[in-house]
């Protein structure tokens, strides 16, 4: 059976995505100078690298883009490193400000789609808020498109290798792949489907695959018609 694609529509997307980006501003601002410098789940990233990161793809030019590559010698991701831990020296005042200006831009990074700025938003939105012990919800049905992506996408590259297992969403319709089972809300799904395991420990349930629900078994006609009853 082919799965179903959940694609939300794009100005359903780019709200969602606008909204995000304003609530994370909403939360960088109320941040201590320590919070700040929180190492995330992003490698050697601080909070500080992951905000600055969220506002480079709807600010870049096609011609930054290019420089930032060539001097990153072709290499993609050292170039979005570097990018980020750069722009992360301006003061948290000015990266707050830069969130907040392009919260309803809808101009992308360089060979992405807007599926790409969704989910980059949701999951660096999570990287932050984890890393300062944070509750941020997110939205299940756009965690939903954005974990759609990661199964899906080829271009641009998928940076994460999809685990060989049955992922199953415990709080709506979403299911993807074979094997063991992991079940568990989409949010924590789609941090496990980023390379983020450790922060959703004790948020998914691993076990095997449970069985199809089968057809209600029909009922036995009865062997004699109750008195009182006609057939």
């Amino acid at each position: 059976m082919i799965p179903v694609t959940y694609a939300l529509g794009t100005d359903e997307l780019w709200t969602v995505v606008a909204r995000e980006r304003t609530s994370l501003a909403e939360l960088l601002e109320s941040l201590s100078p320590q919070e700040w410098e929180a190492p995330t789940q992003c490698g050697d990233w601080r909070v500080r690298d992951v905000a600055a990161h969220v506002t480079l793809g709807a600010r870049a030019t096609v011609g930054w883009a290019l420089r930032e590559f060539v001097r990153a010698r072709g290499n993609s991701d050292r170039m979005i490193h570097d990018t980020a831990v750069h722009e992360a020296q301006r003061p948290t005042a000015e990266i707050v400000a830069n969130l907040r200006g392009i919260a309803g831009s809808r101009r992308m990074a360089l060979g992405t789609t807007p599926r790409e700025s969704l989910l980059d938003i949701l999951v660096h939105g999570q990287d932050i808020a984890l890393a300062v012990g944070r509750d941020r919800p997110v939205p299940a049905y756009a965690a939903r498109d954005a974990a759609d992506r990661v199964w899906t996408m080829r271009f641009p590259p998928r940076p994460w290798p999809l685990p060989k297992a049955r992922l199953v969403a415990t709080d709506l319709d979403w299911t993807r792949g074979e094997g063991e089972e992991i079940r568990g809300p989409i949010a924590a799904l789609l941090l496990f489907l980023t390379g983020r395991p450790d922060a959703v420990a004790g948020r998914l349930e691993r076990g095997p695959r449970r069985a199809e629900p089968g057809p209600e078994p029909e009922a036995e006609p009865p062997d004699e018609i109750p008195a009182g009853q006609t057939a």
